[in-house]
């Protein structure tokens, strides 16, 4: 009996052990493949050369910020559009009135110019005047660019002065020098700058016309421009002609002067026709109803006949309009007697009506004010006396000899 509950016993362990394994074997899962031997190393990417391009970040990395919750104090503004700023016009400047400019200015003209003055005076205030004492005034006159015949005439005059004055005190010496400068240079020429409006041609009417002449290097463009300022001191509205189309930049730099007072300048092309300029300078002029056109013509050449035939051109074309006004003619003063010599040439063309003298400030000498009238016989009407913008005067006859003589 033992032994046959023992044999069911065993029997039954038995099919529950195969049941089991039955099971088993129907829910297992296959197991993954074993990692190989040794790990596989990845490779980096190569750095890009020179041309090519990186390559593109993971797609994570390429989110921009608007794809990215942030609170809304943590996101950026957006970036505002740069702001331009326009650069700010010139500033209109007021010239300082012309009235009395070169009395304000005699320091500048008395400190290369007394030295004439003082000569003479020395001289006459010798005791004995002896011939060897008028050959050194006479000499004295003649360095100081006065020239020939304008000197002979004032030794005589103080020859006969003197020796009718008898006994010379200082103050006598000076009184009568100063009377004899003055008669030289002159008191009764008209030395005002013509700039009277008329009728044109079509009837309009027309603004006064000054024409600027003379060489390369006398300061020609400089005088225009300041001539511009001494006008709109004295309370004339100016428009700026640059027919001056041979030399670079001119008519940037006439602009620049023009554009410092309110002044408007009507320029062309470089290598331009000058007398196509001018004329329409002056257009414009009647157009804008101004006071004075100023025109600045080419430094020419004495030398060259045809450059200074279209300078007759451009007269003629202008004169179309209606006259001009003023012709002036600017000589750096340092030149001398040399300057004497482009005056004349320049009196052919074109009837020269003043003269602008610059650089009198310098190494010049007085006497030339007095050759050049002399020479042209027309007034010396402009004196320039140093670089400033304001520099440029009317030029006035007793001014100007208080200075030789250094009152």
């Amino acid at each position: 009996m033992e032994i046959v509950i023992l044999a069911v016993v065993i029997a039954v362990v038995a099919v529950a052990a195969i049941s089991g394994l039955v099971v088993s074997s129907r829910k297992k899962k296959p197991l993954p493949p074993a990692p190989p031997s040794s790990p596989s190393v990845t490779t980096p990417p190569a750095e890009p050369q020179v041309g090519e391009e990186a390559d593109t970040a993971p797609e994570e990395s390429r989110r921009t910020i608007e794809e990215v919750d942030l609170p809304a104090a943590e996101a950026p503004a957006p970036a505002e559009a740069p702001v331009v700023e326009e650069p700010p016009a010139p500033a209109v400047e007021v010239p300082e009135p012309t009235a009395g400019r070169l009395v304000r200015l005699r320091s500048r003209l008395s400190r290369s110019q007394n030295s004439l003055g003082k000569g003479l005076l020395t001289l006459l205030s010798r005791e004995h005047l002896d011939e060897d004492t008028w050959e050194e005034i006479e000499e004295t006159l003649l360095v100081a660019d006065v020239g020939v015949a304008p000197t002979q005439e004032l030794v005589d005059r103080l020859r006969e002065r003197v020796k009718v004055l008898g006994t010379r005190t200082p103050q006598e010496l000076r009184g009568l020098l100063r009377e004899e400068l003055l008669t030289l240079v002159g008191t009764d020429l008209d030395r005002t700058v013509h700039t009277e409006s008329g009728v044109s041609e079509s009837g309009a009417e027309k603004p006064g016309v000054v024409m600027v002449v003379g060489v390369n290097g006398t300061g020609k463009t400089t005088t225009t421009g300041k001539l511009a300022r001494v006008l709109v001191a004295d309370g004339k509205s100016v428009v700026l002609g640059a027919a001056d189309t041979f030399r670079a930049a001119a008519a940037d730099q006439l602009q620049t002067w023009g554009e410092r007072v309110g002044a408007r300048t009507v320029r062309g092309p470089e290598g331009g026709d000058p007398a196509s300029i001018a004329f329409d300078a002056v257009k414009e002029g009647i157009a804008e109803s101004a006071d004075v056109v100023l025109i600045d013509t080419a430094g020419r050449l004495h030398t060259k006949t045809g450059l200074m035939d279209e300078l007759g051109k451009v007269k003629r074309v202008v004169e179309k309009h209606g006259s001009v006004d003023e012709v002036l003619l600017v000589l750096d003063a340092t030149t001398g007697q040399n300057g004497l010599v482009q005056a004349r040439v320049f009196a052919e063309v074109v009837d020269i009506t003043g003269i602008a003298l610059t650089k009198l400030d310098g190494t010049a000498k007085g006497g030339i004010v007095v050759a050049v009238q002399r020479e042209l016989g027309v007034p010396v009407k402009l004196v320039g006396l140093g670089e400033g913008a304001d520099d440029l005067a009317p030029f006035e006859p007793e001014a100007f000899v208080d200075a030789l003589i250094g009152e």
